[in-house]
């Protein structure tokens, strides 16, 4: 380990200690100060911030689409790559204090899987069972690292599920060609198979104090932290109300589309409405539904969404054009919530935040 220093977070106040071995957000994860992430890999900027006060701040790899140079020259930071070796003073540029006092802390366990079903050509919905600690909890919407077996490499996976006693987690995993976590869920995965993971991370959660409408807009394996967010608003008698706005490329790429039906009379005023992108392939002859890009949508049934909440979940430019289109109609962006599903490794095309 190495030397340890103080990090102090503005406005909020909040101080922790980082050991230079960890990263910031890491190091705040784990003394519960739940800081607003995405991909933890220094891909989609979710946890930019600026340095008020120090220096010496070394980095581990990132795009420099999340931090370009000329920002990080003006002193802005990205915590997930930001390793301390003095005392600084961090201002958070994308906070929610609710949600930064309201952290849980990460746990380790081992995951049993119970089953693997494909539910389009490239999606599978993998459900496992917690075998060891008898628990480990988290907020419906965040995400769970799990390792893929007989390697060290962990992926990021959205849990579709609400926490339960029974200790069972889903997850929607778009498999892409060569990828890593993919391949192994692919062709080899088998009811019980054990994995290592941690969680919970993300901050793609429900804020409880609000009454404000909810628009979702997600594309792919965006279903997953959604779905886990519309499973929590039925249990819980949520009164809000809540379109979900969701992108898929053709009709055979549509999934859970039964479930849903099934969870709109328990949600108050709730519209699903699915969008095509290529409603000539597949088997979408006669789709009778909207089409175009999913933004493309949103803007046609929407003309002022001042006051709403909306959560985003999908590839990083559909989420850039949905905030751009969100914003646009009225939404404040500090009342958009996001997770951006990166890629780990070009030349895999593997999962990384799903």
């Amino acid at each position: 380990m190495g030397d340890k220093h103080v990090v102090r977070f503005e406005p909020v106040g909040i101080e922790i200690e980082v050991d230079e071995d960890q990263n910031i957000l890491r190091a705040a994860a784990e003394q519960g100060v739940q800081l607003m992430h995405g991909c933890k890999e220094g891909q989609c900027s979710a946890c930019k911030s600026f340095v008020l006060e120090g220096e010496d701040i070394e980095y581990d790899s990132y795009s420099t689409f999340a931090l370009p140079d000329y920002e990080k020259e003006e002193g802005h930071t990205l915590l997930c790559r930001a390793h301390a070796y003095e005392d600084l003073v961090i201002e958070l540029t994308n906070y929610d204090e609710e949600i930064i006092r309201s952290g849980l802390p990460l746990t380790k366990g081992v995951v049993e899987v119970v089953s693997v079903e494909a539910v389009t050509h490239d999606m599978r919905h993998l459900t496992v069972k917690l075998v060891e600690p008898s628990e480990i909890k988290f907020f419906p919407g965040q995400y769970m690292d799990l390792v893929c077996p007989g390697t060290e490499e962990s992926r990021s996976f959205s849990m579709a599920n609400t926490p339960n006693r029974d200790g069972t987690y889903e997850f929607v995993i778009k498999v892409y060609p060569g990828g890593l976590f993919g391949t192994w869920l692919d062709e080899k995965a088998a009811p019980g198979d054990r994995l290592d993971v941690e969680a919970p991370f993300g901050t793609f959660t429900l804020r409880q104090n609000r009454s404000s409408p909810i628009v979702f807009v997600g594309g792919g394996a965006g279903m997953a932290p959604v779905l886990g967010l519309l499973r929590a608003m039925a249990e819980g008698g949520v009164e809000r109300r809540a379109t979900f706005y969701y992108g898929a490329r053709t009709a055979a790429d549509l999934c859970f589309e039964k479930e849903i039906a099934e969870l709109a009379p328990q949600l108050n005023g709730f519209r699903y409405v699915p969008a095509l992108s290529d409603v000539d392939g597949g088997d979408g002859g006669d789709w009778a539904g909207e089409t175009g890009l999913i933004t493309e949508v949103v803007r046609r049934n929407e003309s002022d969404l001042k006051g709403a909440d909306a959560y985003v979940c999908g590839p990083p430019p559909m989420v850039d054009a949905a905030i751009a289109t969100l914003t646009q109609l009225g939404v404040s962006e500090t009342n958009i919530f996001y997770d951006k599903f990166t890629t780990t490794g070009e030349q895999e095309g593997e999962d990384g935040q799903q």
